[in-house]
């Protein structure tokens, strides 16, 4: 949701003061889950900036500088930015509906889609970048200091910040109270279903024009930049605290300053930066900032920011993820029946955090060909579509759904496999096979 996706973590002003750990603590229990009645949610959706006629070749930063100078001056509801590889990103505003929701990002997107058009350039739903090596576009300290701090750990950081996309769905915190829609079964039930919605959307099997092996080569990428950086913290009966120790034990990205480069420190934590006041005393916006660096597949902002969905296939397959996630999250009877259904999936995490753990790994790699995610994914989908005509869902979101239901779900298949499917094809035919059934 752009107004929070976008804003610092805590929402409001800053006081350029030295914080304490106690202070840090306080600071992020206060503002990470912000309960109420789930009423808002939100979208932001990534996308792949390609040639049109010709998606192998790479676009010029020139004409991307052009494009992007051309949809700035369109009157769009949602929020455009630019990610460091040049993927266009459009966040919307909070929505009071589904419905509301999916009819504001698609004018915009349709907005987008004319001027890029006009220019002879399209946006494609992929998680992964299938034929290019990751280049940065935009050169910023900020992203100098992300690009040189991700180095550390390999070439996963440079792919994810340039050559992966995603459809992220914003939800509210949920509830003070126990059940269905209160905070701590959101929280717990966001990292369990996860693993599922990574599975039904998985669209990135490829990297190198090369399958890689994974149906979720983005999550891959994801999970290789190291759990200080791209993890979740255990979890327990109190999320606000599992998230505040994790932010203060969570390595510092960089040290902000106001002229030249910024520093990045190695292995320097947000406790130990308040503990030593070194290189500077760390403020207020220093934590607002941390908080931006680190990026677990769900993460915490006041709402629920759910990161671990592809970027999908065809104008509005990004409509289904959001409708069947904010089914299964928002209506009390589908999220009791989600609940039910990823519970015995708990045991195959050991205990350990997302994504770092069996069960987020399997389905970055397999999807749904893993037999027990298939079976709780045809029920989740299935209380999903049952519950979107109570949201408002009109026929064209519940026909999605359906769609992706029969086509992928019950199956056991994922996007991934259509690109694979054509891959194997085109590998057939330069071997001179015939590949007819």
């Amino acid at each position: 949701m752009s107004d929070s996706s976008t804003a610092p973590a805590g929402g409001c002003t800053r006081p350029l003061t030295a914080l304490n750990e106690a202070e840090v603590e306080a600071l992020v229990r206060g503002i990470c889950f912000k309960t109420g009645p789930p009423r808002r949610l939100g979208v932001e959706v990534e996308w792949l900036v390609q040639e049109l006629r010709a998606p192998q070749l790479p676009v010029t930063p020139e004409r991307l500088e052009a494009a992007y100078a051309a949809l700035r001056t369109l009157p769009l509801r949602s929020a455009l930015t630019v990610e460091p590889g040049g993927q266009l990103e459009l966040s919307s505003p909070p929505a009071a509906s589904l419905t509301e929701c999916i009819a504001t990002v698609s004018a915009d997107l349709g907005a987008v889609r004319s001027v890029l058009r006009d220019d002879g350039l399209t946006l494609v739903g992929l998680g992964h970048d299938p034929w290019h090596q990751p280049r940065r576009f935009l050169r910023e300290p900020r992203y100098d200091a992300m690009e040189t701090c991700l180095d550390r750990t390999g070439p996963a950081g440079r792919a994810m910040m340039c050559a992966s996309a995603s459809v992220q769905v914003c939800l509210d915190a949920g509830h003070e109270e126990p059940g269905s829609l209160g905070f701590v079964r959101r929280w717990w039930l966001a990292h369990h279903l996860g693993p599922v919605l990574l599975a039904a959307f998985a669209n990135s099997p490829l990297a190198g024009s090369r399958p890689t092996g994974w149906v979720s080569t983005r999550q891959l990428m994801w999970t290789r930049i190291g759990a200080g950086r791209a993890g979740g913290p255990v979890l327990d009966s109190d999320p606000r605290g599992a998230w505040a120790r994790h932010v203060l034990d969570s390595p510092v990205m960089c040290v902000r300053h106001d002229g030249g480069s910024w520093e990045v420190p190695e292995g320097l934590t947000f406790r130990e930066w308040t503990r030593t006041g070194l290189p500077r005393p760390p403020t207020r916006e220093d934590l607002d900032y941390h908080v931006t660096t680190l990026f677990p597949p769900v993460r915490p902002r006041g709402h629920l920011e759910l990161r671990m969905i592809d970027a999908q296939p065809g104008d509005d397959g990004w409509i289904v993820p959001l409708a069947v996630t904010t089914a299964l999250f928002d209506d009390p009877e589908a999220a009791e029946t989600a609940y039910r259904a990823v519970k015995p999936l708990h045991e195959r995490t050991l205990g350990l955090p997302a994504p770092h753990n069996p069960l987020w790994i399997d389905a970055a790699r397999g999807g749904l060909a893993d037999a027990e995610l298939r079976e709780v994914a045809v029920s989740c989908f299935t209380a999903a579509l049952d519950a979107l005509p109570r949201l408002g869902a009109g026929p064209e979101v519940t026909d999605a759904v359906a769609a992706h239901l029969d086509h992928y779900v019950v199956p056991g298949r994922c996007p991934a496999d259509n690109l694979l499917d054509r891959q194997r094809a085109t590998d057939g035919r330069a071997h001179g096979k015939d590949i007819r059934p």
